[in-house]
């Protein structure tokens, strides 16, 4: 009974650690400004205000920019991480019933080869990167001149899911490779007698199948690609830089006073979406990722 309440008690003390910035986080942007710097930033506030909200999201400054607030960046992140997590997923998918199921020569090298690429620093690839993306760029202008149309070529925000597809596809291959190596390989083989093919196989057996590691996967690659600052600083500029940018020409913001009620809800709306990744599929992670675990 005494560890029980020991451990219970430590869980407790170590769960309001832990959300104690984000309870600071909150009452400071419920606080009117003069609150937040002339008193108790632990206090409950006086006054209760939703007004640093409303500023954050569609009058804050952003850097030196009009007053346009972090709607439309928040926008930007939107359209750059849905697609990035949803053709990373489907590519890792592929690839890893390809290395499992269809293995060809050398199958093993390929798989180390992108494990390899797991563990490439960003820093390292951001001059490889930006010389491609530059080339992307010019062919999407001759595009335009021939057709009218650049196709996304050279638009930061589909530079942004590029860069994101192919950074995290070592991750994605890696978690769907681990999880159908454990899938029975005597019911791909029972399609391909009935004449299924490759797709067929891939659209009706295994990705019925997958949903675990697709949960897993969606909730790795969405924190990591919503949460990024650094492709997002150095490909997109502007109105189109993503959230994370945006948040940081917030704060760091060099015009009038540092309006600290304002960060904290800009914070706040910067890190919803990823919470309530969390909080929605959050059970299913740990699920996802033992599924392919156990072999038998």
């Amino acid at each position: 009974m005494m560890t029980r309440v020991v451990i219970y008690g430590l869980l407790l003390l170590f769960a309001v650690v832990y959300i104690l910035p984000l309870g600071v986080m909150v009452m400071t942007s419920l606080k009117p400004l003069h609150e937040v710097t002339g008193g108790n930033m632990f206090a409950l506030p006086q006054e209760l205000t939703f007004y640093p909200w409303i500023q954050a999201w569609s009058e804050a400054r952003i850097g030196v920019s009009e007053t346009t607030g972090i709607s439309g960046y928040f926008l930007n992140s939107i359209k750059m991480v849905i697609p990035a997590v949803a053709i990373s997923t489907l590519l890792g998918a592929l690839n890893g019933f390809v290395l499992t199921k269809w293995r060809f020569p050398g199958h093993n090298l390929v798989f180390g080869m992108m494990l390899f690429a797991c563990f490439i620093p960003f820093q390292s690839i951001i001059i490889p990167m930006a010389v491609i993306l530059g080339h992307l760029g010019s062919f999407g202008n001759t595009l335009r001149d021939l057709t009218g149309y650049s196709f996304g070529f050279g638009n930061p925000i589909v530079n942004l899911v590029l860069v994101h597809v192919v950074y995290g596809l070592g991750f994605t291959t890696l978690f769907f490779r681990n999880y159908y190596e454990a899938f029975p390989t005597e019911l791909v083989k029972a399609a391909m007698v009935d004449g299924a093919s490759f797709f067929q196989i891939f659209r009706r057996i295994m990705l019925p199948n997958s949903m675990p590691i697709v949960i897993v996967t969606v909730i790795y690659q969405f924190t990591n690609i919503w949460n990024d600052f650094l492709f997002g600083s150095t490909f997109a500029a502007g109105d189109h830089a993503p959230m994370t940018v945006a948040l940081n020409n917030l704060v760091n913001t060099s015009t009038g006073v540092v309006e600290y009620n304002v960060n904290m809800a800009a914070a706040i709306i910067a890190a919803a979406p990823t919470l309530i990744v969390y909080i929605l599929a959050g059970r299913y992670f740990v699920r996802g990722l033992m599924a392919g675990a156990v072999k038998g």
